[in-house]
């Protein structure tokens, strides 16, 4: 197993535990590529249990693995409900070739600059993790655009990396998932003086420019590799709030 997919299976499987999630399907989606008459990777769908609290709408993971160009790709999105306050996570775990690259967030529900305490609350605790992560021997910033940090937060790890450093990252990880569960189990303290239909709104638009061909140039790599329907379907299942 790649150190990409240990990582990112460890957080995706802690995750379920603790949350209490179901899978549907198994998988959800079967990646096929014209590159390989066998799938190259899997869409796993993770709900809410019925009998339980819903602190998470659901989780995405999509996992690309397609050995003879040396790539191991594991991404997961897991969505709070579209009216809660409670940031979504983020763990997105590559391997290409010999190096690796990673981003790691917290996405925030409310425009920060507007809500200090709402920001001092949810992400100020990150920011010793933040701030030893960013000092690791072997780490490079990851080519992303200006218009993708302002879509995130600002505690977001988005690196590439060594095999050696993303090993140490482990904990950070770790980190920003523990507080994560935090924030979903004690709940956010701070008031946030927005209707749930605006939370809600806030959310769609987000997420529509994340998940953007015109945004994230991922899209039309992914597209290369498993064709534009399948594309358009992953896209389509991280934006829709509903399962």
């Amino acid at each position: 197993m790649s150190l990409a997919r240990q990582l990112s299976h460890d957080a995706l499987n802690a995750i379920v535990a603790r949350c209490g999630l179901r899978e549907l399907g198994e998988p959800y989606l079967a990646l096929l590529s014209p590159m390989s008459p066998h799938p190259v990777g899997a869409c796993r769908l993770f709900v809410s249990s019925p009998d339980g609290p819903e602190r998470v709408r659901k989780v995405v993971y999509i996992g690309i693995t397609v050995p003879p160009i040396g790539l191991d790709s594991h991404m997961f999105f897991a969505f709070t409900p579209p009216e809660s306050i409670a940031p979504h996570f983020t763990l997105d775990s590559v391997m290409s070739g010999s190096s690796f690259a990673f981003h790691l967030d917290l996405i925030p529900r409310v425009d920060l600059g507007a809500h200090l305490a709402y920001m001092n609350e949810v992400f100020m605790p990150l920011t010793p993790a933040f701030e030893a992560a960013r000092k690791i021997e072997g780490l490079s910033p990851a080519h992303l655009s200006p218009r993708q940090y302002a879509l995130m937060s600002p505690w977001m790890l988005a690196y590439r990396a060594t095999e050696s450093a993303y090993a140490q990252c482990r904990p950070y990880i770790e980190a920003y998932l523990q507080h994560w569960f935090d924030l979903l189990e004690r709940g956010i303290k701070t008031p946030v003086d927005l209707p749930p239909a605006q939370l809600a709104a806030r959310d769609r638009a987000n997420r529509e420019a994340i998940f953007s061909y015109e945004v994230d140039p991922v899209w039309s790599q992914i597209e290369r590799l498993l064709g534009r329907e399948t594309n358009l379907k992953l896209i389509d299942l991280l934006r829709a709030q509903d399962v």
